[in-house]
């Protein structure tokens, strides 16, 4: 009995290696497209409107970059996050349009650019609209997730109707 044993064991062996064994396949998430970034527009300024600074900081990464028009560089989302509270106030609505697109073959990087309307009040309470236009660089994040990397805006003329 004791020598069938090692045979059993080599066959065993054997068996695992040589037959293949079915493995369950995962399948991989889809590659982010252009799209993908036009519709993180969307849902990045539902949470700026519904969550005021708070929805819009927590589309930027902890490392962002923000380059708003005629006033130094601000790195880090604390320090950019620091600049951000107007958007609690109920009176100001910032609203953007994506306008293009595009990803890096990797699907790890990209950009967003379109035009953007800044809505407030004045010290009178007379409604203005402020006009411009963006660029947002994404990164996608190491948990899957796409973050605003570098962000940056400046004035336009009232668009032609």
């Amino acid at each position: 009995m004791k020598s069938f044993l090692p045979i059993l064991v080599v066959a065993f062996l054997v068996a695992t290696i040589a037959l293949p064994v079915p493995r369950p396949t995962v399948s991989a998430s889809p590659k982010a497209t252009a799209d993908t970034l036009k519709q993180l527009e969307g849902e990045f300024m539902k949470a700026a409107i519904e969550k005021g600074s708070a929805g819009y900081m927590s589309y930027y990464s902890d490392d962002s970059v923000e380059l708003p028009s005629g006033a130094p560089v601000i790195a880090g989302k604390a320090n950019i996050a620091q600049g951000m509270s107007f958007l609690d106030d109920k009176n100001n609505r910032l609203i953007w349009t994506p306008v293009g697109a595009d990803i890096s073959a990797s699907a790890d990087l990209g950009y967003t650019y379109g035009t953007y309307e800044f809505h407030s009040k004045d010290k009178s309470g007379k409604p203005t609209v402020e006009y411009g236009k963006y660029t947002s660089i994404w990164k996608k994040q190491p948990d899957g997730s796409w973050k605003i990397a570098l962000d940056m805006g400046n004035a336009s003329p009232e668009p032609k109707k």
